[in-house]
């Protein structure tokens, strides 16, 4: 990976941390996104010590608005000359209905509409570094989903669980119709299913998320296993030129 520069979303701590690890590990240039500066500098310290990479740095954007996804997107462009591998990872599941600073249910906002609106306003830097990739974390919560286009905000009766799984249903969708409209140009874009990860991102949900979260540290993988499917896609030969496809373990 020596010569690319990959972003991760999402990746202060979990799956995006140790994938944003693995590719500074490769010698790629690592772009990590998250909400706090400090978590995201010491993020950064962390990974360059660990690796002996200096190229790894940090852009702050709360993925949930839209305004600081175009933000992102133009720092982004004003820093690097090229993009080889976007990892859309950032996610949350609000176990009570909430709405972004744009009036759109979080949960939808954060996990989807971030994905979609980076990816395109990135598309021309993608292009422009072929062959580039586009790697989608999804969940096989979306087999459960249903995407109830009269309800989409989840207004006339809103489950988190539920709003999470339509979420990562959207991403696959988008995944496999990107993909479609990408055929030809060099741009890969595949989606994943990292497993059940023992991570904290129901931390920001009370009583509850801790309790969940203190669940799936007993019943979920490690942050570090639960990243090789991302880091296998964002790196690997073997899916050069693979596209349109989910991926599990």
């Amino acid at each position: 990976m020596k010569g690319k520069t990959c972003m991760v979303t999402g990746a202060t701590s979990g799956i995006g941390k140790e994938a944003a690890h693995a590719l500074a590990q490769q010698g790629a240039t690592v772009v990590i996104v998250g909400r706090n500066s400090a978590k995201a500098a010491a993020t950064v310290q962390d990974i360059r010590q660990r690796t002996g990479n200096p190229k790894v740095d940090f852009l702050l954007a709360d993925l949930s608005s839209q305004r600081e996804v175009r933000r992102l997107a133009d720092n982004f462009k004003e820093r690097y000359q090229r993009l080889d591998v976007l990892a859309n990872n950032a996610g949350a599941l609000m176990a009570s209905r909430r709405l972004s600073v744009d009036g759109i249910e979080t949960t939808f906002a954060l996990n989807h509409l971030s994905y979609f609106l980076l990816t395109n306003l990135l598309l021309d830097v993608l292009k422009a570094a072929i062959p580039s990739r586009i790697v989608n974390v999804s969940s096989n919560s979306h087999q459960r989903a249903v995407l109830d286009f009269q309800d989409l905000q989840g207004e006339r009766g809103y489950g988190g669980f539920r709003a999470y799984g339509r979420s990562k249903l959207a991403n696959l969708l988008f995944t496999y119709e990107l993909a479609r409209r990408l055929e030809g140009t060099g741009v890969t874009v595949n989606g994943l299913h990292p497993g059940l990860v023992a991570t904290n991102f129901l931390a920001n949900n009370g009583p509850r998320g801790r309790l969940y979260n203190f669940l799936f540290r007993l019943a979920g993988r490690s942050a570090q296993k639960g990243a090789r499917t991302v880091t296998y896609l964002a790196s690997s030969a073997e899916v050069e030129g693979v596209t349109g496809e989910y991926f599990v373990d």
